[in-house]
């Protein structure tokens, strides 16, 4: 197959475009965004076709005018390329851009805000999210949460497929667990190690946890604490640290690299994340995989993964001494801890493993082309 992706920048589509390569497909990719950098590597057989960004130091006017020549290039670029699929992964721009070229079969992939916040938050994306969810053959979404969003935006159920990022197993896994790591962060052997890996928005509410900090400390003062991940609330939540009195038991390392992931996972014992939302959270599989036990928030999509009790906790939204009671349960019951972790690697191994996902829309593809 020859397939063609409209995409921004992000390890999960550099993960789609490489398994696709290895298996011997021709993938083309059309970037939207700035081509990125320092997130990993495409195969060599991967085409890349970045798009014009017109004066990009003001893009916020000159965005507008580079949109419109997107949709020249868009179809020129099909024309030359000829594919027998394009797939536009995030419907925004470059599902906007996928629908308007008016090639099909045409896939839309949804991966979370674009179908759950966007489309409410402003009713011309809604419009323009309707209008790309119609022209789509097929729409493939990674939650039962967005499935809902689209079902509730018009698209049918027998257009709707389920397909997880999918988790290396290999390459996430316990087995990497090395306290020589933990000496380098300047965290001892005997320590319990709680880890958060997400971006440092309002959207992950990253205080929550910090917050929960000094209740921990105060019956175990040996937990130490990873906070992974950039954003604009980074300054704010490490001041919040600083007055909370909590800053030398936070180690903040910042955007971890993809294939380190491993080693700050399972070196680490309990995997927090105190989002407000999300659709399936990569981040939440891949601390499953490396079987920590995770504690986090009750939105729908963690409910999809996480049964409380039985793999994990799920605490209300902002409910900080909670937070801190599950926390310290699991830092004090290493069998529980463990039973947990052992789950969760299993579900990850059944549900959301890469290969199997991978191979899964590889038929969907090759049944779009048959009809």
């Amino acid at each position: 197959m020859k397939i063609c992706y409209i995409t921004g920048g992000s390890i999960h589509m550099q993960r789609w475009a490489n398994y696709f390569a290895r298996r011997g497909h021709e993938v083309h990719l059309i970037y939207c965004s700035r081509f990125p950098a320092g997130e990993g590597e495409y195969e060599k057989e991967v085409q890349i076709h970045p798009l014009i960004r017109l004066f990009p130091r003001i893009w916020k006017v000159s965005g507008y005018l580079s949109g419109l020549l997107w949709l020249i290039q868009v179809r020129r670029l099909l024309r030359k390329i000829k594919p027998d699929i394009l797939d536009a992964h995030y419907i925004t721009i470059n599902g906007y851009l996928a629908a308007s070229s008016v090639f099909h079969p045409l896939v839309l992939t949804a991966w979370g805000s674009d179908i759950l916040i966007v489309p409410k938050q402003n009713p011309i994306h809604r419009f323009l999210t309707k209008h790309s969810l119609e022209k789509a053959d097929l729409v493939s979404c990674n939650s039962e949460t967005v499935r809902t969003g689209l079902l509730e935006l018009g698209v049918k159920p027998t257009n709707i497929e389920k397909i997880f990022n999918g988790i290396d197993t290999q390459q996430f896994n316990p087995q990497w667990k090395d306290k020589r790591f933990r000496i380098a962060l300047g965290i001892s052997e005997d320590a319990p190690v709680v880890i958060c890996i997400r971006n440092l928005t309002s959207w992950y509410n990253v205080e929550m946890l910090i917050k929960a900090i000094p209740l921990i400390q105060k019956q175990v003062p040996k937990t130490m604490f990873i906070i992974g991940g950039d954003g604009k609330r980074k300054d704010y939540l490490k001041n919040l640290a600083i007055s909370l009195g909590v800053s030398s038991a936070i180690r903040f390392v910042g955007w971890i690299p993809h294939d380190e992931l491993p080693k700050y996972l399972a070196s680490s014992d309990i995997y927090v994340s105190t989002s407000l939302s999300d659709s399936c959270s990569v981040s939440l599989h891949e601390a499953m995989a490396c079987e920590l036990s995770p504690v986090v928030t009750d939105i729908p999509a963690n409910r999809e993964w996480i049964t409380d009790g039985e793999n994990g906790f799920i605490i209300p939204i902002n409910d900080i001494q909670l937070l801190a009671e599950r926390s310290i349960y699991l830092i004090e019951n290493k069998k529980v801890r463990e039973k947990f972790g052992k789950s969760c690697r299993e579900i990850i191994k059944e549900k959301a493993e890469y290969e199997k996902e991978m191979r899964h829309m590889e038929r969907i593809y090759q049944g779009l082309l048959k009809k």
